[in-house]
């Protein structure tokens, strides 16, 4: 699905850890690179192992491939760690790149996080805002009986963590942002009706996943519930069956029409 991936998707996004089990993989985006102007955001994987990717061989990895951004190494929910895995990566690892920095905002509490924020926001080249900090359990809200709860606090959640950013003045609006996964794909349109303009891309399999699950979307309202594998558990499924295929295809013109791309 590698070639196919193409057509639905507006850039390649690359889990390194993958890199490691599966040559084909970073061919592929390694082909991306010196062949197309298809663009490359490589991740350290956080979210799939836990913690982010062995630095070192990171950042070979990084020099491998030479992608057009590459996510810093992070800490799950610890400004604290994350701001100083930050600065020891810029000591130790100066990659032979172009590559546009993405740094991750992470933290426990407001103002762990507002502390990150403003970090990434003075150091970063482009900042990226996660779907599921545990501090979303407490801001977010419930508002509809149709869907898991714990996915609408997440949804509700990371939009009110930008909005009060925006509100309270700390938003760089001159700095692009990046939206990694997503509970609810529903949940992208309030940042397009809202104007949030500098929310420069997003990371999410989640209608792919959803296709291989049998999942179709409900026109733009997407799902009510998430399909719990995560793509890279996927990386070996054969996607034969052309009704998951037409599936496929239907959910992210789904997908693209919630961000009113059409």
């Amino acid at each position: 699905m590698l070639d196919r991936s193409l057509d639905y998707n507006d850039y390649g996004y690359a889990l390194v850890h993958l890199f490691e089990t599966h040559p084909e993989y970073y061919k592929f985006y390694k082909r991306l690179v010196d062949e197309t102007d298809t663009p490359v955001l490589l991740d350290n994987s956080i979210f799939e192992l836990g913690k982010s990717f062995d630095p070192v061989k990171y950042s070979d990895w990084i020099d491998k491939l030479q992608p057009n951004y590459y996510i810093v190494p992070d800490v799950l929910e610890s400004a604290r760690e994350t701001i100083q895995k930050w600065k020891d990566w810029n000591v130790n690892y100066n990659d032979s790149t172009d590559a546009l920095k993405i740094g991750v905002v992470q933290g426990e509490t407001w103002n762990d996080l507002l502390e990150c924020y403003k970090f990434m926001r003075d150091n970063a080249d482009y900042i990226a805002i996660s779907f599921d900090y545990s501090y979303y359990n407490y801001t977010g809200r419930i508002i509809s009986d149709n869907s898991d709860h714990k996915l609408q606090l997440w949804c509700t959640g990371r939009q009110r963590f930008i909005r009060q950013l925006i509100d309270e003045g700390h938003w760089d609006w001159n700095k692009p942002h990046h939206l990694l996964g997503c509970s609810l794909a529903k949940e992208f349109r309030w940042y397009v009706d809202k104007d949030v303009y500098n929310i420069k891309s997003c990371d999410t399999s989640n209608p792919v996943v959803a296709a291989i699950k049998g999942c179709k979307y409900n026109d733009e309202m997407g799902l009510t519930h998430k399909p719990s594998t995560m793509l890279a558990e996927l990386i070996d499924y054969e996607m034969h069956n052309e009704e998951k295929l037409h599936l496929l295809e239907y959910n992210t013109r789904m997908f693209k029409k919630i961000i009113r791309r059409t």
